[in-house]
């Protein structure tokens, strides 16, 4: 029997060799050569890595510490993902989403100096190789119209068809070039691009002909307005939103044409371009400052409550005057009501909430840049800000939201960990949603510490209502 001994070896070692073929991949393993490709284009295409930026294969496991590794960082954190800068199953999965064409780290309409049209009438024209086979001439149309619709109802913008004007819609060949150096890559994928406003190509949208088009939902094609309405916002000046309820979201979503209605994500950006549509109304009255039921949204560089502002001006060392009025008077970028604000004194800037956004303000009556509240690193559960103050000797914010709070780090531009905690828990005495705060604001009004407003301001003075 001692001869069968080597045969005996020799079989086991065939069947583990083939059960170790066949297992499933290790994390070890992990993650595959076509993943990591899949990533690179990825990741050259909406985020700007250079070509040499990726591992070779033989040393793909690098990922936490290379080049690519950082993208991938960069690209987890826009789309709110944990940043381990690794190509786990969930980041994959983002990347493989149907989407826009355009980079997702542009950022153009953040800035002070924001690219937008010199004239709020715009001309437009249509370039169609061929009408879609997929949708008729009147359902094209159609969706088109409703697309520049909902743009011109959040901001005093006027469309017209016109031949051989700025604003081009598109329709070609995707395999083809059709003239921008930006090629598509046929069914699925990328959907459509668009250019911001420029000479030239700025303002045209461009859309894959090889995807099928919709007019309502289908799990085969796209919808045509949703993918319209999309990419005309680019060719208006906003870019990629990391709110993943607002129309400017890089993934494609369905949407009802007919019954859409621009998030307050979407109509702050444009608003912040473009300004408010005008329609006529009577003007507000002011809010009755001194009345017991008076209630203050958020207490910064003043006092805000719905779209009003109060807050004083020491002109001399005597005379300390409290001014009051909308707050787009003091703040013309911002035209919705202000949910919570914060001052840093040492930087002189204040930071003004409203909805998904924030709003830089450097100085009274100048324009302010804005940028996305999911910068700061919230979950993309909130939607907005109850209360924020800034507490100058430890470098933190405290943001309120709801029955919880959330600590950022001012230094580091990021949140401390462990957050968020329990309002009750932490701040004994409160036990309903913080609507402003505020630290040291007014002598006359803080006798503590810290001064909480929940729901009425207590202290009357400084409204010189006494």
């Amino acid at each position: 029997m001692e001869w069968l001994w080597p045969w005996i070896q020799v079989l086991c070692f065939l069947v583990l060799t083939d059960l170790l073929w066949t297992s499933p991949i290790s994390k070890e393993q992990w993650p595959r050569l076509e993943d990591m490709e899949l990533a690179e284009g990825y990741l050259r295409r909406f985020y700007h890595m250079s070509p040499s930026s990726g591992p070779q294969p033989r040393n793909r496991r690098a990922t936490a510490t290379s080049a690519l590794g950082e993208k991938i960082r960069e690209m987890q954190g826009f789309f709110s993902l944990k940043q381990t800068g690794r190509l786990d199953l969930q980041t994959l999965s983002v990347m493989r989403k149907h989407r826009c064409g355009v980079p997702d780290m542009e950022n153009y309409s953040f800035y002070p100096d924001q690219i937008k049209w010199k004239n709020s009438t715009i001309t437009y024209r249509c370039i169609l190789l061929s009408y879609t086979t997929d949708l008729t001439q009147e359902e094209v149309d159609t969706s088109f119209r409703l697309a520049l619709k909902i743009w011109s109802d959040a901001a005093p913008l006027k469309f017209i068809k016109f031949p051989g004007t700025c604003l081009i819609i598109h329709l070609a060949p995707s395999i083809l070039a059709h003239g921008d150096f930006f090629p598509f890559d046929g069914p699925k994928g990328v959907l459509a691009h668009a250019f911001a406003p420029g000479e030239d190509m700025g303002g045209d949208v461009h859309f894959d002909e090889d995807e099928i088009w919709t007019m309502g939902h289908s799990k085969q094609g796209y919808n045509l307005f949703t993918v319209a309405a999309h990419e005309l916002g680019h060719s208006l000046g906003l870019s990629h939103s990391k709110d993943p309820s607002s129309l400017m979201y890089p993934n494609y979503n369905y949407y009802i044409g007919a019954q859409y209605t621009l998030p307050q994500d979407d109509a702050l950006g444009i608003q912040a371009l473009y300004g408010k549509p005008v329609r006529k109304q009577d003007p507000p009255n002011l809010p009755k400052k001194c009345d017991p039921n008076f209630s203050v949204d958020a207490v910064a560089v003043g006092l805000f409550s719905s779209r009003y502002m109060w807050l004083r001006t020491t002109w001399t060392t005597y005379w300390n005057r409290l001014r009051e009025g909308p707050s787009s008077t003091y703040l013309p970028s911002i035209n919705s009501p202000v949910d919570a604000a914060y001052d840093i004194p040492a930087k002189g800037v204040t930071y003004v909430f409203t909805g998904p956004k924030y709003w830089v303000v450097r100085q009274l009556k100048k324009k302010s840049h804005f940028g996305s509240i999911y910068d700061y690193g919230f979950p993309a559960r909130v939607r907005n800000i109850d209360a924020a103050v800034h507490i100058s000797e430890y470098g933190k914010t405290f943001f309120f939201i709801g029955h919880d709070y959330y600590s950022f780090d001012e230094a580091r531009c990021q949140m401390h960990y462990g957050y968020p905690q329990s309002i009750t828990q932490d701040f004994p005495g409160i036990d309903s949603k913080v609507d402003a705060v505020f630290q040291n604001f007014d002598d006359h009004l803080l006798q503590s510490e810290y001064y909480w407003v929940i729901h009425v301001l207590l202290n009357y003075s400084w409204l010189d209502c006494c």
